[in-house]
Formats: C-alpha cells, sequence, structure tokens
C-alpha cells in the first residue's frame, strides 16, 4: 500500500510538473509573438512540414473512416428501415467528432512526434545553447513558428479530411448500400449547417495548441542524449493523444451548453 501510494503521489507530481511547464511555456509564446522580428520564412516552412507533408495521411484516414461508418450505419439500420438516415448520421458524425479528433491524433503522431524529437535533438546537441548566445529567443525561433503553422494548418486539414470522409461514405452508399447519389448528397446539404462546421473547427483550435505546445515542451526538456529524445518524443504522442480524447468530451458539452445558450 505505502508503494501504490507513493507511485501515486509521484505520478500527480509529475502532472502538475507537466500541466505548469506547458502552461507557463504558452503563455511565454503568446508573450512573444508580437514581438519583433518576425520569422515569416520559418512559419512558412513549418506550415510545409505540418501541413502540406500530413496531406495524404489524413486523406487516407479520412476516407477510410468515411466508408467504414458508412458500411456500419448501412448494415445496422437497414435491419430497421433506417437507410435514410445514413447520410445524416455520417455527416454530422465526420464534421463534429470524427474529422476534428481523427485529424487531431494523426497530427499528434506524426507532427507531435516529429517537433518533440527535432527540439530534443537540437537541446541535447546544444544548438539551443548557442541560439540564446547568439542573443535569439529560442522560443521566438523554435517555439512559436511551430505553433502558429499547426494552428493555421490542423483547421484546414480538417475540413479536407470532413470533405473526403463525407466523399467517402458516398461511394460505399452507392457500390455497397444500393442508395442514390443524389439523395445522399441533398441529405449530406440539409443535414450539416453552419454552426456544425464551428463547432468541429472550434475543437482543432485546442487541439492544435495541445499538439504543439505538448511536443515543443518536451522537446526543450529533453535531456540524457539520444535516449531522452526517444523518451521525449514517445511522451509527446501518449499526452497529446490522451489530452485530445480526454478534452473532446469536454469542449462538447461546453459547445453544446454554448448552442442552447444562444439558440
Amino acid at each position: 500500500m505505502i508503494s501504490v501510494a507513493q507511485n501515486f503521489g509521484k505520478s500527480l507530481i509529475d502532472l502538475f510538473y507537466l500541466v505548469g511547464g506547458v502552461y507557463l511555456l504558452f503563455q511565454k509564446s503568446l508573450s512573444e509573438t508580437l514581438k519583433r522580428p518576425f520569422y515569416f520564412k520559418l512559419i512558412i516552412d513549418q506550415i510545409y512540414h505540418i501541413g502540406i507533408r500530413s496531406t495524404w495521411l489524413v486523406l487516407a484516414t479520412a476516407m477510410s473512416t468515411g466508408m467504414v461508418m458508412t458500411l456500419q450505419y448501412g448494415y445496422g439500420l437497414e435491419k430497421f428501415g433506417g437507410k435514410l438516415y445514413i447520410p445524416k448520421l455520417v455527416a454530422l458524425s465526420i464534421v463534429k467528432e470524427m474529422g476534428p479528433v481523427f485529424t487531431s491524433l494523426m497530427l499528434a503522431a506524426r507532427v507531435g512526434a516529429g517537433i518533440a524529437s527535432e527540439i530534443g535533438s537540437m537541446k541535447v546537441t546544444q544548438q539551443i545553447d548557442a541560439i540564446r548566445a547568439l542573443g535569439t529567443s529560442p522560443i521566438k525561433k523554435i517555439v512559436i513558428p511551430r505553433i502558429l503553422a499547426t494552428l493555421i494548418c490542423l483547421p484546414l486539414l480538417t475540413v479536407l479530411a470532413d470533405t473526403v470522409g463525407i466523399l467517402g461514405g458516398l461511394l460505399v452508399g452507392v457500390t455497397e448500400l444500393q442508395m442514390d447519389s443524389a439523395f445522399y448528397v441533398q441529405k449530406v446539404f440539409d443535414s450539416l449547417t453552419i454552426q456544425d462546421y464551428a463547432i468541429g473547427l472550434g475543437k482543432t483550435v485546442v487541439f492544435a495548441l495541445v499538439i504543439s505546445t505538448v511536443a515543443c515542451y518536451f522537446g526543450m526538456k529533453a535531456n540524457s542524449g539520444t535516449r531522452g529524445v526517444g523518451i521525449a518524443t514517445t511522451q509527446s504522442v501518449m499526452t497529446s493523444s490522451i489530452i485530445i480524447v480526454v478534452s473532446d468530451f469536454f469542449l462538447t458539452k461546453l459547445f453544446w451548453l454554448v448552442t442552447q445558450w444562444v439558440s
């Protein structure tokens, strides 16, 4: 029992350190974002690495998700004569939940790992210390471009994922479930509203901050050579993924309350 209590206490302290460290890094990044100099070229480079190079991964995930969801809904609802509800269910599920969450998880795995390992390698090889010695802020030159690029790319990738996911559902609906394509498309347009897209994209803003800030935090904290870089990368992906999945519940509840209050 004493050992269990000690492990629990250590885990709790580590959690507080993590929350505090990520918050301080985000606060410092926020305070330095509008200060000169501005490294626009670094931001554009990160947009390429984070956004464009992740496109095919996001497309493949979104297409598979839309196709599987349509197939599952089709087999389940066909027994009860509910095939006409498939386009609405698929479209709303993808736009409000599956699109933002799956896209964010893919970026947490690919981009979060890349950011943590890259910054971690810079840390253990003392490149960050060299940047400080040259009178430049590592936060300004390393962290902020990655945060801004993730904030720009993740919502755009989510919109792309939503579109491809719905098209994947349309493909399966027409070929496997013998649904009329015009009916499917019409039901999708009738079901979705600007509010649904706003909810999904609002989640991606939070997820983008989580992915980029957590990855930068673990990268800046890396030590003990290459082994430390590997540990930082693993911790970054694991922490970001858990936060995304858990925070999705609270964000869904928050947006539902806001929607009820506005209406």
